[in-house]
């Protein structure tokens, strides 16, 4: 880790994001994007993102690139309005799904439970040949990825799974493709790999979720602010086959990250004991706003529900985390970290 000094650029301070996935539960980093682009108080250098962080990620970059601050908040909410008017982050039409949930709670109607069935007895190979994503076609409407291609003022660094080595690939802001996003997207349970140049991928969250390596290698800020969706502790125990499914999808998709923690963690430590010399090497600040605690309310199931209201719910409690985050810990950045690594790791 080269050292690259903080900076404060005309009374913005610079900084990172990483963007975690998880379906529609991406409306929390909606939320804490939003807020921040209100605050404007941060410049944000670089973005790794994850699945639905990707999406998140490349739909800030293109509205920036047209209206600033302004565009990109504007970008971000026309965005989820299309998931949540055209089609379902689970990959059925929303119009279906939601006539299949009345009366029914998501996680008892018929159409999760017809998904559940289906992707735990036959491969998307079979039950969906022609490899129908509503979510592409959604992607692709509302972002033009030459403009993304273009939008040099931010680093974009998309996370992926190389199905054929299970090692993690990144794709930066100048390659990027629908074909990208939707690679870092790609559950395998549900959809077929996505192939870029003859090899396959799938969803980026088993080998980084969010990755955090490029920012250091490739940026000048010291400070990432990662936005978690994924719960790292429960108390209670999974007793139904589908809650244990769930926990350990959520363990799975924190693994990568919490390894990444502590390899930070022993750096910071070198660093601080002198071991380290810092006209060489860089001491990193990390910063979190956890959206697991207040999402716990959300079952594992809403991660599929792309219903206005539930998004419009998600949004609002991340906009809450982001004012709060911001108004604690502000005056921290470029200073020191905020994330206790010590305990998260404990």
């Amino acid at each position: 880790m080269a050292k690259k000094p903080a900076v404060d650029w005309g009374g913005q301070k610079k900084i990172n994001l990483a963007l975690q996935g998880g379906g529609a539960h991406g409306a929390f980093t909606w939320g804490v994007l939003d807020v921040i682009l209100e605050d404007g108080r941060l410049d944000i250098e670089g973005i790794t993102g994850t699945s639905a962080g990707a999406m998140n990620a490349v739909v800030f970059a293109q509205g920036y690139l047209e209206g600033g601050r302004a565009g990109a908040r504007k970008a971000l909410e026309k965005f989820w309005q299309n998931v949540s008017e055209s089609g379902s982050v689970g990959g059925a039409p929303q119009n279906i799904v939601d006539k299949l949930l009345n009366p029914f709670g998501f996680d008892t109607s018929p159409a999760y439970w017809w998904l559940d069935f289906v992707t735990h007895y036959t491969s998307p190979y079979e039950f969906n040949p022609l490899d129908v994503n509503p979510l592409r076609d959604i992607l692709e409407k509302a972002v033009s990825f030459e403009k993304v291609r273009a939008c040099t003022e931010i680093k974009l660094f998309i996370a992926a799974t190389n199905v054929h080595t299970g090692k993690i690939a990144i794709f930066r802001r100048e390659d990027l493709t629908a074909s990208h996003i939707m690679a870092s997207a790609c559950l395998p349970f549900i959809f077929q790999a996505v192939e870029i140049d003859g090899i396959p991928y799938w969803d980026g969250g088993y080998t980084g979720n969010p990755p955090l390596w490029p920012l250091f290698y490739e940026t000048k800020s010291p400070d990432i602010l990662i936005v978690q969706i994924n719960p790292v502790e429960r108390q209670e125990t999974p007793k139904t086959a589908r809650d244990i499914q769930n926990r350990l999808n959520e363990i799975t998709f924190n693994d990568t990250l919490l390894h990444e923690l502590r390899a930070v963690a022993f750096v910071q430590k070198l660093y601080d004991e002198g071991k380290l010399p810092p006209d060489q090497y860089m001491r990193p600040f990390i910063h979190r706003i956890d959206g697991a605690e207040p999402l716990k309310q959300y079952s594992a199931a809403s991660k599929l529900d792309a219903s206005w209201p539930s998004l419009i719910a998600m949004r609002d409690i991340g906009r809450k985390a982001g004012k709060a985050w911001l108004e604690a810990h502000y005056d921290s950045i470029g200073k020191t970290d905020t994330l206790d690594l010590k305990e998260t790791l404990a």
